[in-house]
């Protein structure tokens, strides 16, 4: 049965206390002392403890606790509208391909949920109702019963011990093919787990639905290695996206062991992350609109340094445009404001490697702010102090009013400081 939901928003860094009330919710002490159980002895990279109460990270997404979700926003300006980040986190979150589903529905999606755990449930849901439209995929499996009808091969030492009374009894192994089989058994499990954890009433009949049609399958000890194992092919590739859905909330939901009121489930993501994806997505769609002799990469990496036993080390920058060729360009991204500070010694001396070992004519270090700038500096000479050729520019990418307005802006900003000399 579905339990009322409240829900607090709060920004990363933020502390939130015993007792405080935030958006007309006050954070009690058994949510405190869930999260703490939650954080155990080798914490969570979510939030840190702090007296009576949690200081979050450099992560943003949800934390449910029993019937509280908090909901953890990013925040790169000095705007407090929580209403505007949640719709940039979710624009992100989309564009980044997190929220990019089968169902050709989807652009009938409704995003106006009371938070980012609804939109998930939402997606899932309708990623099963498309599966069961579609039509379930079967699979053969080997099954084991004493039926009344020899099918299949008969199993002596079981048939001997269980049929001396029932000599019309056949303990056979046969095979069948039915919908019966570990992608389904997954989905139902989310089903569940979701009809269970659930607080929005706009999603509920949609779940008693699903769980009506969809059907009952075998209990299945979930794990990571679970999923890795996985395979698709032609008949199963539609199951993808719901499977990861499954993965995230199955994986990261963590039963009160001792109550079983006040569980945890957390989606959250490293805004370092998301944010070095965001500006690759919005600069790699810019680019092959405008500028398609441009190669783009993210990620890619070269070795640096060899032991003489062991493995070598490697230096992996965000983001490299025309990689091993002439007027390479390599931008590394941080999820800070700097305030009109100076990047740190660190970050600049790794974009001096960058500069090394990729042959640039240009890095950058990217960051989100309030306003949009460019600012340029120059390595100094080891020796005599002065200015060398090499350069590293810091450039600030100010926070629009909408996603799209945001990712071309990141576009012309990035796209004018790489074509300028």
């Amino acid at each position: 049965m579905i339990f009322s939901g409240k829900l607090i928003t709060v920004f990363e860094h933020q502390v939130l206390k015993l007792d405080q009330e935030v958006d007309g919710v006050k954070f009690d002490e058994s949510k405190l002392k869930a999260l703490q159980a939650f954080y155990g002895d080798k914490g969570v990279p979510y939030f840190s403890l702090v007296h009576k109460g949690v200081k979050f990270n450099e992560n943003v997404g949800v934390l449910q606790v029993g019937n509280l979700t908090i909901e953890v926003l990013p925040k790169a300006d000095k705007s407090e509208n929580k209403k505007q980040w949640h719709e940039m986190l979710i624009g992100m979150l989309k564009a980044v391909g997190i929220f990019d589903i089968q169902a050709p529905s989807s652009s009938n999606l409704k995003l106006k949920t009371n938070s980012i755990l609804d939109l998930y449930f939402a997606l899932f849901l309708q990623e099963i109702e498309y599966l069961l439209h579609r039509g379930l995929v079967k699979r053969y499996r080997k099954t084991e019963s004493n039926s009344t009808a020899l099918k299949g091969s008969i199993q002596f030492a079981q048939h001997i011990q269980k049929n001396l009374v029932h000599q019309e009894r056949f303990y056979v192994r046969h095979t069948t093919y039915d919908v019966q089989h570990q992608l389904h058994q997954i989905l139902y499990k989310t089903l569940v787990l979701i009809n269970r954890i659930n607080t929005n009433p706009e999603l509920q009949s949609k779940i008693g639905s699903l769980l009506l049609n969809f059907p009952e399958q075998l209990e299945l000890k979930v794990t990571e290695a679970i999923f890795e194992k996985i395979t698709y092919n032609r008949k199963t590739e539609g199951y993808r996206k719901a499977v990861d859905i499954a993965k995230l909330l199955l994986l990261n939901y963590h039963p009160d062991v001792s109550k079983g009121a006040n569980y945890v489930l957390a989606l959250m993501f490293d805004m370092n992350l998301l944010w070095e994806r965001f500006v690759y997505v919005s600069l790699r769609k810019g680019l092959r609109v405008n500028k398609p002799d441009f190669t783009i990469a993210s990620q890619t990496s070269k070795y640096f340094w060899q032991p003489e036993k062991g493995f070598r080390s490697k230096i992996i920058p965000d983001i490299v445009l025309n990689k091993d060729i002439p007027g390479c360009v390599v931008l590394d991204t941080k999820w800070k404001n700097l305030n009109g500070y100076n990047p740190s010694p660190d970050d600049l001396r790794q974009l001096y490697v960058y500069h090394e070992y990729y042959k640039a004519v240009k890095v950058a270090l990217v960051y989100p702010g309030s306003t949009q700038n460019q600012t340029k500096g120059r390595y100094l000479h080891l020796d005599t102090g002065d200015k060398t050729e090499k350069e590293c520019s810091v450039i600030s990418l100010s926070v629009k009013e909408n996603i799209v307005d945001w990712q071309s802006s990141i576009y012309s900003e990035l796209a004018n400081w790489i074509t300028n000399t």
